[in-house]
């Protein structure tokens, strides 16, 4: 990629609103075809008055990789993350703008840094709903960190449901720690207003095998259609590897009878 290729996709990440989609083809586009020039530039920008350029220059810098020589390659080769991390460490010594924290807090999420925990999880009562969406994500990237898992559990109780979401799956999905804390956690969020919330808390009570999560189970697999966490809840609970790819709902619910009971008799 040319200089002025370079440039012109920085510059067009500033085009429009911050969620449409030509900026962030732009964005895209510079983490795919990382170059010494693309980091410093975004470096750069991550030091600017402008909001924008900062939280812009954060999302490039944390994604950032070599060109693909080959569209089957399965792993990225990742760029610049050492020089990456403290430069956003940085940031966040001065910065303010909620829009910035966003962005610089999911990048630290994708350095898997474990370092930055602490720093991340400062901002977990962040006013801002957005920054509390970026914590919960980001810390689900160390699910296992005791640093981490103390600020999810709060997290799975914000007002904000996508907040609640991200901070169940971090903590009961994605985490394997099992706790008396934790259980609680998840089990409060099985009677959520979201649903997607309550899926992903049955999902890790299942895969702690909490027979607490039993009746709301056997609830779930009342709906003639099988949902994938829902399959997923009832296999862990199970204790199957991997979901049968042909079992339908009566097949969980007999399994659950044959392991646990029929709660009906």
């Amino acid at each position: 990629m040319s200089s002025s290729e370079v440039q012109k996709l920085f510059q067009q990440t500033l085009v429009g609103d911050y969620d449409d989609e030509i900026p962030w083809d732009a964005v895209s586009a510079l983490q795919r075809n990382g170059s010494r020039e693309v980091f410093e530039t975004a470096a750069l920008w991550l030091k600017d008055g402008v909001p924008l350029k900062r939280a812009r220059a954060a999302a490039i810098l944390a994604q950032m990789r070599a060109p693909a020589s080959n569209e089957e390659a399965k792993e990225p080769t990742w760029l610049f993350r050492d020089e990456t991390f403290p430069l956003l460490i940085e940031l966040f010594d001065h910065e303010s703008e909620a829009l910035v924290l966003d962005s610089g807090i999911a990048a630290l999420g994708h350095l898997y840094n474990e370092a930055a925990v602490p720093l991340i999880a400062k901002y977990k009562d962040h006013q801002d709903h957005n920054v509390r969406f970026s914590v919960a994500c980001s810390l689900g990237h160390f699910p296992n960190d005791p640093a981490a898992i103390a600020a999810l559990i709060p997290l799975t109780r914000d007002e904000d449901s996508n907040v609640r979401d991200w901070a169940v799956f971090g903590l009961g999905v994605q985490g394997n720690v099992d706790s008396f804390e934790i259980r609680e956690a998840l089990l409060e969020r099985l009677s959520d207003l979201d649903e997607d919330v309550r899926e992903e808390a049955a999902v890790g009570l299942g895969k702690r095998q909490d027979l607490r999560l039993l009746p709301t189970l056997r609830g779930m697999l009342d709906d003639a259609e099988l949902k994938v966490r829902v399959a997923e809840a009832a296999s862990a609970m199970l204790g199957l590897p991997e979901d049968p790819e042909a079992w339908k709902v009566e097949d969980y619910r007999k399994a659950l009878d044959a392991k646990f009971g029929n709660s009906e008799k």
